[in-house]
């Protein structure tokens, strides 16, 4: 793995009043797929959030690619390489898939990892299939899709994605395995939230557990089975 493009020191964030993130220290290699797993309700989305300065208060270190951006406002942290991809998807649904894709600006000022259509098309043949379909007619596994591949456009190499593969058909959820596997192997940095552990588990290079704002474990690819009953306590399955 390469060196650390994105790491956390201390980090606490709030909705309001609410104190919700408390200490959080994590750090994300390049090249490395990271997954935040814990029960709903955790901390791990308001992580997600945190990085990409969507909290209503942050404090901490923030660093990506080794500088300092705890006060960085949102619209620069996406300038610094980073997409993210929230649970809701936020497609425009009055709009043709294509059209989706043509939207996002090339954000990254050094153009990045931009894919061209052709590029996503290939990636995400259902999407070339259904290119001139409005929003409103893709299925749910198309519309994560369109998602994913919208962040693809703009140029990002550090991917937060949140929750991709909830409530997904099998063949769907196999078709993002396969994604982040191609993504990985093209030298994509990825964080994802993931409650689903059977599809993080043979993704995720490590795993950092979340419990009440707070990061409890660290457990290597390398450790899952041996650590699977400490895994099944914590998400209380």
């Amino acid at each position: 793995m390469g060196e650390t493009v994105l790491s956390l020191t201390g980090v606490n964030g709030w909705y309001g009043e609410s104190h919700v993130l408390h200490g959080v220290d994590l750090s994300v290699r390049r090249g490395e797929v990271v997954s935040l797993i814990g029960r709903n309700g955790a901390g791990r989305t308001t992580i997600l959030r945190a990085i990409m300065g969507l909290l209503d208060r942050r404090e901490g270190r923030l660093e990506i690619r080794g500088q300092d951006m705890s006060t960085t406002p949102a619209y620069r942290i996406a300038k610094a390489g980073l997409g993210y991809c929230p649970e809701e998807r936020g497609i425009f649904a009055s709009l043709s898939c294509e059209e989706n894709l043509l939207l996002p600006p090339v954000t990254r000022t050094d153009g990045g990892m931009a894919m061209s259509l052709d590029e996503i098309y290939a990636m995400f043949p259902n999407l070339k299939e259904r290119a001139h379909s409005p929003g409103t007619r893709l299925s749910g596994g198309e519309q994560q899709m369109l998602a994913i591949a919208r962040i693809l456009r703009t140029g990002a190499d550090i991917l937060l994605l949140d929750e991709i593969s909830e409530g997904l058909a099998p063949v769907i959820v196999q078709t993002l395995s396969r994604v982040i596997q191609d993504l990985k192997a093209r030298g994509f940095t990825i964080l994802m939230v993931e409650q689903n552990f059977r599809f993080a588990a043979p993704l995720a290079d490590r795993f950092f557990i979340i419990e009440h704002g707070r990061v409890v474990e660290e457990i290597a690819q390398a450790d899952l089975a041996a650590r699977a009953d400490d895994i099944r306590t914590y998400l209380g399955v």
